[in-house]
């Protein structure tokens, strides 16, 4: 219905038949008629377009690119990113990943040129993983995993001193370093012994630790190494200067071959799944999310990421008073960069919408092989 057929449809029911108006009463009927026209004609247009439900209209909330920003309950900032990097003992390593698109494994040689230009860009922290290549560097019980003079450690050591502002986690577990690949060591039918790999990785965090580390990351998921590292780092009075960031709910699955091979850390037999948590089993990571906060966890990760964000939610329920972190691991990754050269989707829009919807599940630190590209991406 069009405003002027409005106008005389109010105007013929208002009608008043007065042979005595004046042109001044007239004036003001015919405003007061107008005016009732257009607020006939809002209501209307309203009841045809939401049925009266004004909760309805929300693209004024939105329509804005900043106004979109504010509906985030968390905005992805560069103090959220962890990059990973991949630290060999040939100290003047510079490989190419082939299934890690754009990683490269790097000789501490080679860590100052890398990360001076993005410190400048806003890199605020790395996570370090050593990948020993030397033939003799691997036995069974991962005794390279701590030598002073190996990757890790060594890396901690030269990043302290170059970049004193970075904040420098230390990936620990032994699958790198050992002859079998599994995260530990073993009875002789190749269980992991608990016992023994938890004493040996609360060594290897305290030698990380004692090195210089800002943050121990145990990602082993043998039971009660969380508390043994904890026990370590208070006896030997670093507890109050030493993040510990547990891999609490850590997965099986298939998401991590790009980074076995950037590690060399596949399991010469069998695989993980009787201590990585299943992928179906929510209940398990909830427990084991409380175990790890009861007893001394300060960060609690999730792995992987995306195909888990309801257990992202779950830790930020159950841990709500602390930082929980997420890893975007190598399997998202390459398949991000796979889809992105197919021409499925602009690389850069789903790595945003990928780490915004870890975001929203509840992380605030996120572990990304996208961190230098964020780097940029936040700039414009």
């Amino acid at each position: 219905m069009s405003f002027s057929n409005l106008l005389s449809e109010v105007t013929y029911r208002d009608q008043r038949p007065s042979p005595s108006t004046t042109a001044t009463t007239h004036l003001i009927d015919t405003r007061s008629q107008i005016s009732r026209a257009r607020s006939y004609a809002s209501t209307a247009a309203t009841s045809v377009s939401i049925s009266g439900d004004i909760s309805s209209q929300l693209h004024g909330g939105y329509s804005h690119p900043l106004a979109r920003a504010w509906q985030a309950e968390r905005q992805l900032t560069k103090s959220m990113l962890i990059y990973p990097l991949f630290i060999t003992d040939n100290p003047d390593d510079e490989e190419t990943i082939p299934s890690l698109p754009g990683q490269k494994r790097w000789g501490v040689n080679k860590l100052v040129p890398l990360l001076q230009p993005l410190i400048a860009k806003g890199l605020k922290s790395v996570i370090l993983f050593g990948v020993p290549l030397a033939g003799d560097a691997k036995d069974a019980l991962g005794t390279a995993a701590d030598d002073p003079k190996g990757p890790v450690i060594s890396a901690i050591r030269l990043l302290r001193k170059s970049f004193p502002r970075l904040f420098i986690s230390a990936d620990v577990c032994l699958c790198e370093y050992t002859s079998h690949g599994h995260c530990g060591i073993l009875h002789d039918d190749g269980t992991l012994n608990n016992q023994l790999s938890v004493d040996r990785i609360s060594d290897v965090a305290m030698a990380y630790a004692e090195a210089g580390a800002h943050c121990v990351a145990p990602s082993d998921m043998n039971d009660g190494r969380i508390r043994a590292i904890k026990l370590k780092l208070i006896e030997a009075g670093l507890a109050h200067r030493v993040v510990l960031m547990s891999y609490a709910a850590k997965f099986s699955g298939c998401l991590y071959g790009p980074f076995r091979d950037a590690a060399g850390s596949s399991p010469s037999f069998g695989d993980r799944r009787c201590y990585q948590l299943p992928p179906g089993g929510r209940g398990l990571a909830r427990r084991a999310i409380q175990r790890d906060i009861s007893e001394g966890a300060d960060i609690i990760m999730v792995k992987p990421a995306t195909q888990f964000l309801d257990i992202i939610s779950d830790a930020k329920e159950i841990g709500k008073d602390l930082p929980i972190a997420a890893y975007h691991v190598s399997g998202e990754y390459a398949m991000i960069h796979a889809a992105a050269a197919a021409g499925v989707f602009d690389l850069k829009t789903m790595a945003f919408e990928a780490t915004e919807g870890i975001l929203r599940a509840g992380a605030s630190i996120v572990v990304s092989y996208f961190t230098p590209q964020f780097l940029e991406w936040l700039d414009t």
